[in-house]
């Protein structure tokens, strides 16, 4: 019963925490506005700033912000005991993470939907403009990099889950184009939606249940998804990179918006099916699998200061559980797009705040599953359950890191909901499902988010392109009596600053960024893709200092505007010296190591954090109650 009063104590906390600390800042301290004016109704362009309904908003930001990171770092860090994976989860999304994403949030749509980066140039100066800008660069293509890498690598375990992902496609297209031209109430296209989306994992798990014909077809399917799980990872990597700069070039109402909305509904209902299945497991045991009837217990232990081969739990806990507890990406995701879409600012707790919470409660369960519910029973390891089964699995933190972790949430929560009764493969097959989809919606925010740092980092360093040509697509730009010319050049800046060069260098550079084999072996074509969780810990490291970052972004705002800044600038803290300690440790190993990609990445991440750390200190006492020079008009419509 531990596993459901867990469960159940930490969805009551997150509901006090959103109507206590989560209203305060909204209304004390943020001071929300319903008939102030957003981004996405003054700037309205039907491409990126939208004004969008709260409940689609916040589909489309809790599932860029969830992805795979609530569910690979938690499965990771629990071979440190599930108590302090439990702990950081809950404290951390609640004063840290939440605060760090509603702050964001507000902060952009203050400021027209600016980027975090932008922002700082503007509270700040110009310089950590551009340094937050290269971070900002850098984050991103690690991000690309690793999620691609573990959509590519879901799809090789739990081939089932391939077809599914691919047809949310056209049932997403046809909702966003529905409700976007035709309005209405979002009602019966939600249900037919998830419906539909059920019957393609239905189908995708080879029709489960149906004989004759419909056995045919069901074997058919799986012949199909056994030979595309042997695709290489990272031809998988190359397919889904082509994806994401198809639907990072759209208008966000035809494929972002709708995907991440009815993905939102999806992991509402898979949530609700887990917990469900955990209650089913704890009250009346579970009876399927292969180890017999199993009392459903928390299996992993408590605390384990020292597993095999595991860097030390400090400082690395706090960086390997980022998404689920904090996570600097979701600034980008706040400022990037989500600011650009909210209709009314009284929608920003609900989406920022709301949102973090939800996420650290998907972390939870994803404890509980790596925890209790792999202790049910394994196909893989046929006739052993309990603490041995978890023992086998979590031998090795290597071996976690190659992608077993993924697959013991899988196979932990998938026997949460065949307690249920639901069929063993439909049930890991709706769980990858889950994981892949999650994944795939970060992957395409993160790629047109990316697209947005290149551009502005290449119009920074060619001033002869003009936010006009930019919006224009000129490719080349000449000024003659005060008109800009277009033409086609050469020049690689004035080439990224168009939407498909910025967006080709973005899938470009993290597909190559993927190929890397895993440590230890060289370069062929059996071990390229190969070792994309060895990004994690730079992933978790560059992750954690942007949130640091961001959170001097959202201190500075406050500060220039004489309101309290303790909520913010203690998380800012701490957010900036343990990655920093953890990114110092790693960059040590991978000089041994001969990983020498990363330690120029960490390197200059790191070089990045203190400069930005030094230009922040030196104007932090002159600007309390200073505030920054007023946005210029914005120029009349046609």
């Amino acid at each position: 019963m531990s596993t459901l009063v867990i469960a159940f104590g930490a969805l009551v906390l997150y509901l006090i925490a959103y109507n206590t600390y989560g209203r305060w800042l909204g209304k004390k301290i943020f001071k929300l506005d319903g008939n102030a004016v957003t981004p996405s109704v003054e700037i309205n362009d039907d491409q990126d700033y939208v004004p969008t309904s709260r409940g689609i908003v916040f589909g489309h930001h809790f599932t860029s912000i969830a992805g795979t990171g609530p569910i690979v770092g938690p499965a990771l860090a629990i071979m440190w005991g599930w108590v302090p994976a439990l702990l950081w989860v809950l404290f951390g999304s609640i004063f840290i993470g939440a605060v760090h994403d509603f702050g964001a949030l507000v902060v952009s749509m203050r400021n027209r939907g600016m980027t975090v980066g932008e922002v700082a140039g503007r509270l700040l100066n110009k310089r950590v403009r551009l340094l937050f800008l290269v971070l900002l660069l850098f984050a991103l293509w690690v991000v690309l990099a690793i999620f691609g890498w573990v959509i590519a690598s879901v799809f090789v375990q739990f081939p089932e889950s391939i077809l599914p992902v691919f047809l949310q496609i056209p049932i997403a297209i046809w909702i966003g184009v529905k409700v976007h031209r035709k309005g209405g109430n979002l009602l019966w296209p939600s249900i037919i939606a998830l419906t539909l989306m059920y019957a393609t994992v239905w189908l995708g798990a080879g029709c489960p249940g149906i004989t004759s014909s419909g056995g045919a077809i069901g074997g058919t399917i799986q012949a199909i998804n056994a030979s595309l799980a042997a695709w290489p990872i990272w031809a998988w990597v190359a397919v889904l990179l082509a994806y994401c700069y198809a639907a990072s070039v759209m208008p966000v109402w035809i494929l972002l918006q709708p995907r991440d909305y009815i993905n939102s509904l999806q992991l509402v209902t898979s949530l609700v099916m887990i917990v469900a299945g955990l209650m089913a497991a704890a009250i009346f045991g579970f009876s399927g699998g292969t180890a017999g009837p199993q009392t459903l217990e928390m299996v992993a232990p408590a605390f384990n200061a020292s597993p095999l081969n595991a860097p030390p739990i400090f400082p690395f806990l706090f960086v390997t559980i980022a998404c689920g507890a904090v996570s600097g990406f979701h600034c980008l995701v706040s400022s990037g797009t989500s600011s650009k879409q909210i209709k009314s600012e009284n929608d920003a707790q609900f989406v920022g705040y709301g949102s973090m919470l939800l996420e650290g409660f998907l972390a939870t369960l994803v404890i509980l599953a790596t925890g209790a519910g792999i202790g049910l029973g394994w196909d893989t390891f046929p006739g052993v359950h309990g603490g041995t089964l978890w023992g086998q699995v979590y031998a090795d933190w290597k071996g976690v890191t190659g992608g077993k972790a993924i697959a013991a949430f899988v196979v932990g929560s998938g026997n949460f909901v065949q307690a249920l009764g639901i069929e063993a493969t439909m049930a890991k097959a709706l769980m990858g499902v889950l994981v892949a989809s999650f994944a795939g919606t970060t992957l395409d925010t993160a790629t047109r988010l990316q697209r947005y740092v290149v551009q502005e980092l290449a119009a920074t360093f060619a001033p002869r392109v003009s936010p006009s040509a930019m919006a224009a697509e000129a490719y080349d730009t000449e000024f003659e009596h005060g008109q800009v010319k277009k033409g086609f050049s050469l020049n690689p800046l004035v080439w990224l600053t168009n939407t498909h060069g910025a967006t080709l260098f973005a899938v470009g550079t993290a597909f190559l960024l993927a190929l890397f084999p895993a440590p230890g072996k060289e370069w062929s074509w059996a071990t390229i893709g190969t070792g994309g969780l060895m990004l994690w810990p730079l992933f978790g490291a560059t992750n954690q200092l942007l949130a640091g970052l961001s959170f001097v972004v959202i201190s500075f705002w406050l500060l220039r505007r004489g309101l309290p800044t303790w909520f913010a600038s203690i998380p800012m803290i701490f957010m900036m010296a343990i990655p920093a300690w953890a990114l110092l440790t790693d960059v040590q190993k991978w000089i041994n190591g001969g990983s020498y990609l990363l330690v120029v990445v960490g390197v200059i991440v790191l070089a990045l954090e203190v400069w930005m750390a030094i230009e922040a200190m030196l104007i932090w006492p002159k600007v309390r109650g200073v505030l920054e020079e007023p946005l210029p008009p914005l120029p009349a419509r046609s």
